[in-house]
Protein backbone atom coordinates (compact mmCIF):
# COMPACT_ATOMS: atom_id res chain seq x y z
CA UNK A 1 0.00 0.00 0.00
CA UNK A 2 1.36 3.14 -1.03
CA UNK A 3 2.39 6.05 1.90
CA UNK A 4 -0.42 8.55 2.77
CA UNK A 5 -0.05 12.24 1.20
CA UNK A 6 1.57 14.63 4.11
CA UNK A 7 -0.55 16.36 6.36
CA UNK A 8 1.10 19.56 5.26
CA UNK A 9 0.03 19.19 1.49
CA UNK A 10 -3.48 18.28 2.72
CA UNK A 11 -3.36 21.35 4.86
CA UNK A 12 -1.78 23.71 1.73
CA UNK A 13 -4.57 21.72 -0.73
CA UNK A 14 -7.12 23.16 1.66
CA UNK A 15 -5.77 26.34 1.98
CA UNK A 16 -6.19 26.98 -1.63
CA UNK A 17 -9.50 25.80 -1.76
CA UNK A 18 -10.73 27.97 1.33
CA UNK A 19 -8.98 31.02 -0.40
CA UNK A 20 -10.95 30.60 -3.49
CA UNK A 21 -9.34 28.28 -6.16
CA UNK A 22 -11.82 25.90 -8.00
CA UNK A 23 -11.06 22.14 -7.58
CA UNK A 24 -10.05 21.19 -11.00
CA UNK A 25 -6.71 24.21 -10.63
CA UNK A 26 -5.85 22.86 -7.26
CA UNK A 27 -6.07 19.31 -8.35
CA UNK A 28 -3.39 20.42 -11.61
CA UNK A 29 -0.98 22.87 -9.48
CA UNK A 30 -0.70 19.95 -6.73
CA UNK A 31 -0.77 16.69 -9.01
CA UNK A 32 -3.52 15.28 -7.06
CA UNK A 33 -6.69 14.05 -8.22
CA UNK A 34 -10.17 16.08 -7.70
CA UNK A 35 -11.72 13.26 -5.78
CA UNK A 36 -8.71 13.07 -3.24
CA UNK A 37 -9.56 17.01 -2.68
CA UNK A 38 -13.46 15.55 -2.10
CA UNK A 39 -12.40 12.92 -0.02
CA UNK A 40 -10.52 15.17 2.47
CA UNK A 41 -12.63 18.01 2.89
CA UNK A 42 -15.74 14.91 3.41
CA UNK A 43 -12.65 14.38 6.45
CA UNK A 44 -12.58 17.75 7.38
CA UNK A 45 -16.16 17.82 7.83
CA UNK A 46 -17.01 14.42 9.44
CA UNK A 47 -13.32 14.20 11.85
CA UNK A 48 -12.09 18.09 11.91
CA UNK A 49 -8.83 16.59 10.58
CA UNK A 50 -7.43 15.98 7.24
CA UNK A 51 -4.69 13.44 8.69
CA UNK A 52 -4.75 10.23 7.23
CA UNK A 53 -5.78 7.11 9.14
CA UNK A 54 -3.43 5.21 11.29
CA UNK A 55 -2.72 1.76 12.71
CA UNK A 56 -5.86 0.06 11.42
CA UNK A 57 -5.40 -3.60 10.85
CA UNK A 58 -4.69 -4.65 7.17
CA UNK A 59 -5.95 -8.24 6.00
CA UNK A 60 -8.89 -10.12 6.77
CA UNK A 61 -9.95 -10.40 10.68
CA UNK A 62 -9.08 -13.23 12.47
CA UNK A 63 -11.37 -16.15 13.19
CA UNK A 64 -10.71 -15.61 17.05
CA UNK A 65 -11.64 -12.37 17.91
CA UNK A 66 -10.93 -12.08 21.87
CA UNK A 67 -7.08 -12.96 22.57
CA UNK A 68 -7.02 -12.82 25.92
CA UNK A 69 -9.83 -15.52 26.27
CA UNK A 70 -7.76 -17.21 23.56
CA UNK A 71 -4.43 -16.43 25.79
CA UNK A 72 -6.06 -17.88 28.67
CA UNK A 73 -7.30 -21.38 26.72
CA UNK A 74 -4.19 -21.96 25.51
CA UNK A 75 -2.64 -22.05 28.86
CA UNK A 76 -4.79 -24.19 29.94
CA UNK A 77 -4.62 -26.43 26.77
CA UNK A 78 -1.30 -26.10 25.97
CA UNK A 79 -0.42 -29.94 26.45
CA UNK A 80 -2.70 -30.63 23.41
CA UNK A 81 -2.30 -30.67 19.61
CA UNK A 82 -3.74 -28.21 17.90
CA UNK A 83 -6.11 -30.30 16.18
CA UNK A 84 -7.22 -31.40 19.45
CA UNK A 85 -7.36 -27.63 21.06
CA UNK A 86 -9.85 -26.83 17.86
CA UNK A 87 -12.30 -29.72 19.18
CA UNK A 88 -11.89 -27.83 22.88
CA UNK A 89 -12.94 -24.48 21.61
CA UNK A 90 -16.28 -23.03 22.44
CA UNK A 91 -17.03 -22.70 18.62
CA UNK A 92 -16.39 -24.80 15.56
CA UNK A 93 -12.94 -23.42 14.18
CA UNK A 94 -9.93 -24.98 12.41
CA UNK A 95 -6.63 -26.15 13.58
CA UNK A 96 -5.00 -23.96 11.19
CA UNK A 97 -7.43 -20.94 12.87
CA UNK A 98 -5.83 -22.27 16.02
CA UNK A 99 -2.22 -22.14 15.03
CA UNK A 100 -2.71 -18.73 13.08
CA UNK A 101 -4.23 -17.27 16.89
CA UNK A 102 -1.43 -19.41 18.63
CA UNK A 103 1.29 -17.18 16.41
CA UNK A 104 -0.44 -14.09 17.11
CA UNK A 105 -0.45 -14.23 20.98
CA UNK A 106 3.19 -15.49 20.82
CA UNK A 107 2.51 -18.93 22.26
CA UNK A 108 5.42 -21.17 21.26
CA UNK A 109 6.04 -25.13 22.29
CA UNK A 110 9.16 -25.52 24.00
CA UNK A 111 12.10 -27.43 21.50
CA UNK A 112 14.11 -29.51 23.23
CA UNK A 113 18.21 -29.00 22.22
CA UNK A 114 19.35 -31.78 21.03
CA UNK A 115 22.82 -32.56 21.91
CA UNK A 116 23.97 -34.99 20.21
CA UNK A 117 27.75 -35.35 18.90
CA UNK A 118 27.66 -36.96 15.19
CA UNK A 119 31.26 -38.55 14.48
CA UNK A 120 32.31 -39.34 11.14
CA UNK A 121 33.93 -42.81 10.63
CA UNK A 122 36.46 -42.25 7.19
CA UNK A 123 36.20 -45.70 6.30
CA UNK A 124 38.15 -47.21 9.03
CA UNK A 125 40.70 -44.87 8.93
CA UNK A 126 41.31 -42.60 12.03
CA UNK A 127 40.82 -38.78 11.75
Amino acid sequence: MPSPYSNELRQKVLDAFDSGQRKSHISCLFNISRSTIDLWLQRLQETGSVSAARDYRRGPQGKIADLEQFRAFAREQGNLTQKDMAAQWHEPISDQAISKALRRIGFTRKKRVMAIKSVMKLNGKPS
